[in-house]
């Protein structure tokens, strides 16, 4: 099970927000989660998506074409992929181990 950190940068927007292109996106998230092929979470800079790396790539491509299909001539989208084989982790174990190492 890989995590992916993803931004959507749409490009060419009216004005400076961007927040109903986020919650378009996260609807598509959503019905991924429904379907049990993801988990994710919302951060105030990105989005976190848990699930199969090939299954991920399928769910990053329907976020990326989300602001096209409102209309905009450019998307910008940054992925950072956690791919660890040896082990299965998931977002909460993570920051589980770090705090458990400040507490030391």
């Amino acid at each position: 099970m890989a995590i992916v950190d993803v931004t959507v940068i749409p490009v060419g927007t009216e004005t400076p927000s961007v927040s109903h292109y986020v919650a378009d996106i996260h609807k598509v998230l959503q019905k991924y989660e429904e379907q049990g092929d993801i988990r994710f979470q919302l951060t105030p800079m990105n989005t976190i998506i848990e699930g199969d790396l090939p299954k991920l790539f399928e769910v990053i491509q329907a976020m990326h074409e989300v602001p096209f299909e409102k209309g905009l001539a450019r998307v910008c989208t940054n992925i950072r992929i956690d791919d660890r084989r040896d082990k299965e982790r998931k977002m909460e174990d993570k920051v589980a181990r770090v705090k458990s190492l400040l507490e030391e």
